[in-house]
């Protein structure tokens, strides 16, 4: 709980009674290996702060092709939030691609401290600005060719190359599993 304290104090202070309603407003949940955060086709209902592990926001294209979009390490938050906030169902899963630890706000949970806390929807705000900007930014461009898609991959997340199966890295970067190792070797 206190990598998330320290993380929204990030963007805003708090006092000691706003700290401890934030603590008794969220749980620890356990994911493991493949579990679902959230899903396509159902409403998100939570928001989630990974305090260990790796999730990664996948969808299907229109040929029935996974299609990783992003993953999302610790010290984040993790959520749908666009489908979260309107109440729209998702087009999307977050699913663990390690055995994860979170620290979770329902959604009753989540709005109700925007009603007692004063400044936590400035707060709120500036965290999920963070949260839709890394999930978005860090995307390989297809024009560019799998070799530098796959050194930007290594910049962005530099630690995960063993941390999470090839598949992953590979339907994130558009290439083939066999590409993929192609690449690798010829690197180092």
């Amino acid at each position: 709980m206190n990598e998330l304290i320290e993380y929204i104090l990030q963007f805003g202070n708090l006092n000691k009674q706003q700290i401890e309603l934030i603590r008794k407003s969220a749980i620890e949940k356990k994911l493991v290996k493949d579990e679902y955060f959230s899903e396509a086709g159902r409403v998100p209902k939570q928001v989630g702060f990974v305090v260990e592990g790796v999730i990664r926001g996948c969808y299907y294209n229109n040929k029935g092709d996974e299609i990783t979009r992003c993953f999302i390490t610790e010290n984040n938050l993790v959520v749908d939030y666009v489908n979260f906030e309107s109440n729209n169902v998702s087009s999307e899963y977050l699913q663990a691609c390690t055995d994860c630890t979170l620290i979770v706000f329902s959604k009753q949970k989540w709005e109700e401290l925007s009603y007692t806390i004063s400044g936590w929807n400035e707060i709120k705000n500036r965290m999920v600005y963070i949260c839709m900007y890394q999930k978005s930014r860090k995307g390989p461009i297809i024009s560019q060719d799998a070799t530098t898609r796959y050194l930007e991959f290594i910049e962005n997340y530099p630690s995960l190359t063993n941390r999470i199966p090839l598949s992953y890295i590979a339907s994130y970067l558009g290439v083939t599993q066999q590409s993929l190792s192609r690449i690798r070797k010829n690197i180092r």
